[in-house]
């Protein structure tokens, strides 16, 4: 099961006291989901706050590095919730909505984990992806754009997702699914992006270009190019560094696809 792996990775990090307090809180979770409202927001103080770094083997199941023990622990009371007691869409619903930043960012990113240990969960958490992308906190924000939300966030809320992660810093790499779900509308909103930028004199992240380097086309109708000939130095020298990094991006011949 895909929390096998979290759990190994608690128990190498987790104290033999703290070992106690999950295993027992998780027993108490399977017999009366009710017990999770009160244990979920101590967690950080019975198992600790380190971070939780994963080896290689469990960085195929779990998001990529940034969980912490406090996380990990989350998570396993939250796989912890019996189905047929309460719906965990409702569970993670109730918990998400009492906690606090921490004890959401832990819902976010267990979603993928927990509806691979209950396929039934399915779409029911999307609410609370939407939710968090409503926020300005990025540590909310990049939790939420995990495989979760890769897989369940319909095509328009997929871009402006990717927008939002641009706006607020938070790198395209925590961004799951864009080699997938990147499209031609999704390039022409990020090269409109980089054309504002750089008509504001501003530098484009350089991880924008990788993206874009797949949609010329979008690039070229952006008006970016032709911004390398104004008239006012900020802009030209911002959409000639922009040009370089988009042109340093773009596979040369040799590295282009075969048909």
């Amino acid at each position: 099961m895909m929390i096998s792996p979290l759990c190994d990775a608690l128990e190498d990090r987790l104290t033999g006291s703290a070992r106690d307090w999950l295993e027992a809180a998780a027993r108490a979770v399977a017999a009366d989901t009710a017990a999770i409202h009160d244990l979920f927001p101590v967690v950080g103080r019975c198992c600790g706050r380190a971070p939780l770094h994963l080896d290689a083997d469990e960085g195929r199941v779990l998001p990529p590095p940034g969980w912490s023990v406090a996380d990990a622990a989350r998570v396993v009371l939250l796989a912890a919730v019996r189905p047929e007691q309460v719906p965990l869409a409702r569970t993670l619903r109730e918990v998400y909505q009492a906690g606090a930043a921490p004890e959401r960012r832990a819902v976010l990113l267990g979603l993928p984990v927990l509806e691979g240990v209950r396929p039934e969960l399915g779409g029911g958490a999307v609410e609370l992806v939407t939710d968090a992308l409503r926020t300005h906190d990025p540590n909310l924000v990049g939790a939420a754009v995990g495989r979760y939300a890769a897989r369940h966030l319909d095509a328009a809320g997929y871009r402006q997702t990717v927008l939002k992660c641009l706006f607020m810093g938070v790198p395209l790499a925590a961004v799951a699914g864009l080699d997938r779900r990147a499209d031609g509308e999704l390039a022409r909103m990020l090269a409109d992006f980089a054309h504002e930028r750089v008509a504001a004199g501003r530098e484009v992240p350089d991880d924008v270009w990788p993206l874009l380097a797949r949609f010329p086309k979008a690039v070229d109708a952006s008006g970016l190019p032709e911004e390398a000939d104004s008239a006012q130095p900020e802009r030209r020298a911002a959409a000639r560094r922009a040009l370089a990094r988009f042109t340093s991006a773009c596979p040369t011949p040799a590295d282009a696809p075969h048909h």
